[in-house]
């Protein structure tokens, strides 16, 4: 899949984000690690589900970068970890992996289920998100400075 089948399928749309709304979700990510952090020792749900809104606001700054924002309706989350794997390719093809396990994950711990996930699960994904949201920033700072 490519993004020219993501906009046909009106998965994704065509964006033409601001500097600055494109850093204000990298500042979001941050926000979201530092709360994870501080949560952590308190509610594992929420560090994990913090940790993983990280992953998506990153990945959302990443596909503003790029000129396109996820449609309208259900499935933004699944659609923003597709957007990941074509844009990031083969060479992060284990953390998609991770962070649509994240996203499948937090789906549970928000709408289904309390005290699935356990401390050394919530450190792996806090650890994992600030890795993560660190390349995507990296990736962004270089598409903002092209002409």
């Amino acid at each position: 899949m490519n993004y020219e089948e993501l906009v046909s399928k009106g998965i994704i749309k065509r964006f033409n984000a601001s500097p600055s709304q494109v850093k204000d979700r990298i500042q979001l990510a941050k926000r979201d690690i530092k709360a994870a952090r501080l949560i952590m020792a308190n509610d594992r749900d929420w560090a994990f589900s913090i940790a993983y809104n990280a992953l998506l606001q990153a990945t959302r700054a990443l596909m503003f970068a790029k000129g396109f924002r996820p449609g309208t309706g259900e499935g933004q989350h699944k659609v923003t970890v597709q957007f990941a794997e074509i844009t990031l390719g083969e060479k992060f093809q284990d953390e998609i992996y991770i962070f649509d396990k994240m996203r499948s994950k937090r789906h549970r711990v928000i709408y289904d289920v309390s005290g699935i996930v356990s401390q050394n699960e919530a450190r792996q994904a806090f650890d994992f998100a600030v890795k993560f949201v660190e390349a995507i920033e990296e990736m962004v700072i270089q598409l903002l400075e092209q002409p």
